[in-house]
């Protein structure tokens, strides 16, 4: 997808939600506009924008994602139960509609070419590490089984949307720098260090718990 196709798309601004490509995103939609929005893109493409906002300042981040409706429930008082999947990341150019929900023409933003594919393999395979390390000391602390999924991504920036996807949901700030990174080396690199870190200090944790 060209970094210059622009289209008008519906939104929906969530507080501290952030949704990479290819993720899942359940929702609970009952307020009355967004039951609207949701009646509307079912009618056309089933594709709205996800786009996070800041809690504490209320303003909406300039990069979203459009999320394509899988399935969808609505009860019998209105509300509906949606699953959707995280497409391609754009960026908002401006609103072009505020009621009943808002709407923005966007131009769609893809990662750059890779420079360099030997290296960047080598940096998934030390990020894959890293994450297997950190998954398997989180188990022997809580002395129960954490696995990894069967179908964790193989290539690179897949591998990557899928760990910002799955940070802790404390995180939604770094999730937002991570999707708006458009080096897929850049997003691991970043992964890199947040899981190394974790898994030096997941690694203290268990001699001491060793020891006792």
């Amino acid at each position: 997808m060209s970094d210059y196709s622009v289209r008008e798309l519906p939104l929906f601004p969530l507080p501290d939600v952030v949704l990479f490509p290819q993720q899942l995103l359940p929702l609970h939609i009952f307020e009355s506009r967004y039951r609207m929005l949701l009646q509307s893109v079912l009618e056309s493409d089933k594709r709205f924008g996800i786009v996070r906002i800041d809690p504490e300042t209320g303003e909406m981040a300039d990069i979203g994602c459009c999320a394509e409706v899988l399935q969808h429930q609505t009860s019998e008082d209105g509300r509906s139960y949606v699953v959707t999947l995280g497409q391609q990341r754009f960026r908002l150019l401006n609103i072009t509609r505020d009621t009943p929900y808002r709407t923005a023409m966007v131009s769609w933003i893809e990662d750059g070419p890779v420079a360099d594919m030997e290296s960047l393999t080598s940096l998934r395979d030390q990020v894959s590490g890293a994450l297997n390390d950190v998954v398997t000391l989180t188990a022997k602390l809580q002395n129960r089984e954490v696995e990894l999924p069967d179908d964790l991504p193989d290539l690179p920036r897949e591998l990557s949307f899928w760990i910002g996807a799955h940070l802790d949901n404390r995180a939604a700030a770094e999730q937002q720098t991570l999707l708006e990174l458009t080096d897929t080396h850049d997003r691991l690199h970043r992964q890199f260090e947040m899981l190394d870190h974790t898994r030096r200090q997941l690694a203290a944790r268990t001699v001491l718990m060793d020891l006792k």
